[in-house]
């Protein structure tokens, strides 16, 4: 397989490439944009024509530099091998893919897709989606020996590509529909996943049938295909082994093995936890789930949320601390179908202890939400303030609420002793120098034992004279 005739290099040392706005030429779907997707379909070798391209919508030599443009990528595969069962797992692939041509990023998945072309693709010649379409096409057919044909659609038009993306969100929910009968305990294989490695080289993703993906496009069933189809690839088998805690979800075989594709980084996980050896996250994960310590509760925001969360901060902030395959508690990337799972993040009290989520991520999700919690999770509707959120969930009598109580009851059993601040969540703040700035320190089920405490004022330092 050559490339010769590629304006740039294309392989696999790109990948993990970042394109910042300044160097990029157009950015085409991410969070600017209202219609995206990617979709692979397994065809009939009588249905495509191999090789083709299509592009529906104006091509890169049409768009105005510094612009952003809705995207769809369609890729359609032929071969007697293949099985509509592993279209999902076909469709990842676009994102490595994407990553392997010098001068285009490529970030998230499904119809949260993101891509960037640098300023230097385009003046080198890279000036048609002709030329990622003929890539596409090519690495398939040599990374994968069991598609045989194929042809790549790409829309850029705004009113074309609505048609094509109401029928990708059709196909993406009727997979999800599949995964959520079947759960952990009914299976005796895991899965993992290293394709966002490039971005975050510690990150391993666990697949189980009660958690998918943190991107969100890859099921428990979607990963056995895939597992069977190229044993050797970014998707593998994991054998549980001893389960130590079924509650929290960790497993001996699981420790091992992300031991061991982490680099060692990560020796131990919970699969069902945020806080405690929380799952690391990529950097293609649907949404955060967040610790938010004023109330004790978590909140959940995604990718196509505008704005600041609750917590003050927006999702690339709160992305930016959660990414890189870091082990971080109270920021833990999830995909929004882990929503639907009884095991979502079941060691924090899973819904009980959810009390903000975007509005985007609870309509998405409201039909699957457990029906008692549907109506008293605030969202930025109701509570944009963490000083109105406490009283909202009050008058919500939101189950969080009695957390609280028990606390306060807990506190003023340990000050009648003199002795012990309790297990739970305290806040203090810590000043700077004089007294001024300083930053807020929160300590989590921790039990402080302390004979004396002296409390001292930082004088300001003088200067020296001249």
């Amino acid at each position: 397989m050559s490339f010769a005739d590629m304006p740039v290099d294309v392989g696999p040392v790109y990948e993990g490439e970042r394109i910042r706005a300044k160097q990029m030429y157009v950015e085409l779907g991410g969070p600017k944009s209202e219609k995206k997707f990617e979709l692979v379909r397994v065809r009939d070798a009588s249905e495509i024509e191999d090789g083709k391209i299509k592009i529906i919508g104006p091509d890169l030599k049409d768009m105005e530099k510094g612009k952003t443009y809705p995207i769809g990528i369609l890729v359609e595969a032929a071969g007697a091998e293949l099985e509509t069962d592993i279209e999902a797992v076909l469709e990842r692939r676009i994102h490595e893919f994407c990553n392997f041509v010098n001068g285009i990023m490529h970030l998230n998945q499904r119809d949260q897709n993101w891509l960037r072309l640098s300023q230097q693709a385009f003046e080198k010649g890279f000036n048609s989606f002709n030329f990622l379409g003929t890539i596409l096409i090519r690495l398939y057919k040599a990374e994968l020996p069991i598609v045989k044909q194929a042809q790549v659609t790409i829309y850029t038009d705004p009113e074309e590509i609505k048609k094509a993306h109401e029928e990708a969100m059709k196909i993406y929910n009727k997979r999800d529909e599949r995964a959520r009968g079947l759960h952990d305990e009914d299976v005796d294989m895991f899965y993992g996943c290293v394709l966002c490695q490039s971005f975050a080289p510690s990150h391993c993703c666990c697949i189980t049938p009660d958690r998918t993906s943190s991107c969100g496009s890859i099921s428990w069933f979607d990963a056995r295909a895939a597992a069977k189809v190229d044993p050797k690839g970014p998707i593998f088998e994991i054998e549980p082994g001893d389960c130590l805690n079924e509650f929290a979800g960790e497993y001996t075989g699981v420790n091992e093995t992300l031991k061991k594709r982490s680099l060692g980084e990560v020796d131990r996980i919970w699969i069902y936890s945020s806080m405690e050896n929380p799952h690391t996250s990529c950097g293609c994960f649907e949404a955060v789930f967040f610790y938010i310590p004023e109330v004790d509760g978590f909140g959940i925001v995604d990718r196509s949320f505008d704005g600041p969360a609750i917590n003050g901060l927006p999702f690339s902030a709160m992305a930016n601390q959660t990414g890189g395959g870091k082990q971080l508690p109270g920021f833990n990337g999830i995909s929004v179908q882990y929503l639907a799972s009884p095991k979502f993040q079941q060691v924090e009290g899973g819904f009980s202890r959810t009390v903000w989520m975007a509005s985007s991520v609870k309509e998405r999700m409201y039909d699957l939400l457990p029906e008692e919690w549907r109506d008293i999770t605030a969202t930025e509707k109701e509570v944009t303030e963490l000083n109105e959120l406490k009283q909202w969930l009050q008058e919500k009598n939101h189950p969080i609420v009695e957390r609280w109580e028990e606390e306060e009851e807990e506190e003023e059993e340990w000050e009648e002793e003199g002795a012990m601040i309790p297990a739970g969540t305290q806040t203090m703040m810590i000043p700077g120098a004089g007294g001024l700035g300083g930053f807020k320190l929160t300590l989590i089920n921790c039990k402080i034992h302390a004979e004396k405490v002296i409390v001292t004022k930082i004088e300001p330092s003088k200067k020296r004279k001249k």
